[in-house]
């Protein structure tokens, strides 16, 4: 049986996959959970604790699976504006940082790259008078 269900962070289709939704169940698109409040007709990020359901316990991390009763999914979750909008701004992130986040993810202590720079290692007052010189 077909339902008009669509993804809350991608937008693909969730027609293919049976109902309910059970808390394991992911996006075969982007694989991210849907037993989730960002999944739910109740969620309302303009009310307290982002639920229109006063019975519900309160759920902290909105993205992440849950164990809510009331859960109800909604197929009016997926913003193709906000979403490109997300996608811009982390791209955006990704041109400016990236550069920083490629050298943290060589897992290298920073200590390697102030040595190569002809930086002292003992001496921090001295490494950032060379910065500065240098700029």
């Amino acid at each position: 049986m077909e339902h008009p269900y669509i993804c809350w962070r991608c937008g693909e289709s969730l027609a293919k996959l049976s109902l309910p939704f059970g808390r394991a169940d992911q996006c075969p698109a982007c694989s991210n959970h849907l037993h989730v409040c960002r999944m739910c007709s109740f969620y309302d990020p303009a009310v307290a604790e982002a639920c229109r359901e006063d019975d519900a316990e309160e759920v902290k991390e909105k993205e992440k699976p849950n164990f809510c009763d009331y859960f109800k999914p909604s197929a009016d979750v997926w913003n193709a504006a906000a979403s490109a909008e997300e996608t811009k701004a982390r791209n955006e992130l990704d041109a400016l940082f990236g550069e920083a986040s490629a050298a943290d993810s060589g897992g290298s202590s920073g200590r390697d790259s102030d040595a190569e720079a002809g930086l002292p290692d003992d001496d921090p007052q001295a490494a950032a008078r060379k910065l500065f010189e240098e700029s």
